[in-house]
């Protein structure tokens, strides 16, 4: 399961520049990584994880922008299809690995 969060945030003034630099402190410190600009991932455990996960968000919350969160699963996350570019060094290293057990 992953939370994703996408945010526009305006940056006009010193101070809305400030309150969009600590957001995006806050979410790497919850363990979000940057899937593109103003889009952010996390990796979670299962849907109660992720959860709490979101609740933990509302208390980060900056007061002015626009903040969207979702839950996807693992195979919804893999089947985004990459439309231009290439995937980045920090997506390849987040990749999670399926163990299997005989």
């Amino acid at each position: 399961m992953r939370v994703l969060v996408m945010f526009d945030m305006p940056t006009k003034t010193k101070e809305d520049r400030k309150a969009n630099t600590k957001f995006r402190q806050n979410l790497i410190k919850e363990g979000y990584f940057m899937l593109q600009f103003s889009v952010y991932v996390r990796v979670c455990k299962g849907l109660k994880s992720a959860n709490n996960y979101l609740e933990r968000l509302e208390l980060i919350l900056p007061k002015k922008g626009h903040i969207r969160a979702m839950m996807i699963t693992e195979r919804q996350f893999d089947n985004m299809k990459l439309l231009l570019g290439k995937e980045s060094e920090t997506e390849k290293a987040r990749k999670p690995q399926q163990l299997t057990l005989f």
